[in-house]
């Protein structure tokens, strides 16, 4: 009995929250005391087809944004935390991956904007996902930090004394083996990259508007209705990546 109540109470504290900002995505007029919002409709909804800002445009560029920065990250990370794994130098190289998380992404973005605004990439899709990238690789490379290990170097030394050569060693073996660091990888990166927002809105100077720039630039102006629609949309991806995490990852351990 106890732990159904914990579950309920569990499920609750996760729920009310996404439930409570659908309503307030529907609402036309909610003031306090009152604990149900005085009027009800879709008319926010169709906020996202009639207003300039275009928030369905925005959703698909954060979409964008946050695939290709997962997808190169999750790439590169794999083959260069292999090397920085197996260097001499390897505690060195870790301790510098740690750096960029030593500063705000904020402080990061006023160090780089200069070579951003120099070569004319500040203000673009391109400057932001290069920019994104700058700060989530090195936590790429620390997911992949485990995932080289003693036992996955025999396997591949064990590989080669076979007779395979380095492509099939990476199809047959590795890539098979490194299926949840690289799964891992890519929903963290592309969390990390989906949420951002301090550094997304310096680089993209204002120009490149992602769905989490929207929801703050809402916050700002005190429209509580059109940012609540923004993070009802801003929620979609994490939900899916859970789910999917949760289909296809735990149950097939």
């Amino acid at each position: 009995m106890f732990k159904k109540i914990l579950q309920y109470v569990f499920i609750s504290s996760i729920g009310f929250p996404l439930v409570f900002l659908l309503l307030l995505s529907l609402s036309r007029s909610w003031q306090f005391p009152a604990i149900w919002p005085q009027q009800l409709s879709f008319a926010n909804w169709e906020f996202l087809q009639k207003s300039n800002a275009q928030l369905f445009q925005t959703f698909f560029l954060s979409v964008g944004i946050s695939l290709l920065v997962a997808v190169t990250v999750t790439v590169l990370a794999f083959f260069i935390s292999k090397e920085i794994a197996y260097s001499k130098r390897k505690s060195t190289y870790l301790f510098l991956t740690y750096i960029p998380y030593l500063l705000s992404p904020v402080i990061m973005a006023v160090i780089f904007q200069y070579y951003f605004i120099l070569t004319h990439l500040s203000g673009t899709f391109l400057g932001v996902a290069l920019a994104q990238f700058l700060i989530a690789f090195p936590f790429g490379v620390l997911i992949y930090t485990n995932f080289w290990n003693k036992q996955i170097n025999e396997l591949e030394a064990l590989s080669y004394t076979l007779g395979a050569n380095k492509w099939q060693t990476l199809k047959k073996v590795l890539l098979p083996l490194s299926k949840n660091a690289m799964i891992l990888c890519f929903f963290q990166v592309f969390l990390i990259s989906w949420f951002e927002y301090g550094l997304t809105n310096l680089i993209g100077t204002g120009k490149i508007k992602t769905l989490t720039v929207s929801v703050f630039n809402f916050i700002n102006e005190a429209n509580i209705f059109y940012a609540a629609l923004a993070c009802c949309l801003l929620v979609v991806p994490p939900m899916i990546l859970l789910y999917i995490n949760k289909r296809y990852i735990f149950i097939n351990r």
